[in-house]
């Protein structure tokens, strides 16, 4: 008995996950845009239940996103700044004084040690050789 064709199957249900995607993030799209909050793919994507891949490549729904994006007003920064000139001048004085630092005791380190060696090498040359 030959197997059994389902392919006729395969792509009515294909069809039918590819629909349902769509009405998904159409009403996800339209979901968001009655809240007022911030629009971005990753959430559009995620209250839809597909992926950011596959949104990307519904041309007309990233045209619909971006322009509900475009009418947003900016977000006002409540987080971290960027940090000021001022404020990087003075991290940068701070990084180049504790490498002077760094410096002055790496070479008092380098001349301790050269005075060890040189004592070990006098104190092995006293003693006398078995």
């Amino acid at each position: 008995m030959p197997p059994a064709d389902n392919t006729a199957a395969l792509a009515e249900a294909t069809r039918r996950r590819s629909q349902r995607a769509r009405s998904d993030a159409e009403k996800a799209i339209a979901a968001a845009q009655r809240s007022g909050n911030w629009i971005s793919f990753a959430a559009i994507a995620k209250t839809a239940g597909v992926s950011r891949s596959w949104l990307y490549t519904q041309h007309d729904l990233v045209t619909a996103i971006r322009q509900l994006q475009n009418r947003q007003p900016t977000i006002e920064r409540t987080g971290s700044q960027p940090a000021s000139v001022a404020s990087l001048r003075r991290r940068l004085d701070a990084a180049l004084g504790r490498i002077k630092q760094l410096r002055a005791e790496n070479n008092d380190l380098a001349r301790r040690l050269e005075t060890a060696y040189g004592e070990i090498r006098r104190l092995r040359s006293e003693q006398p050789l078995p």
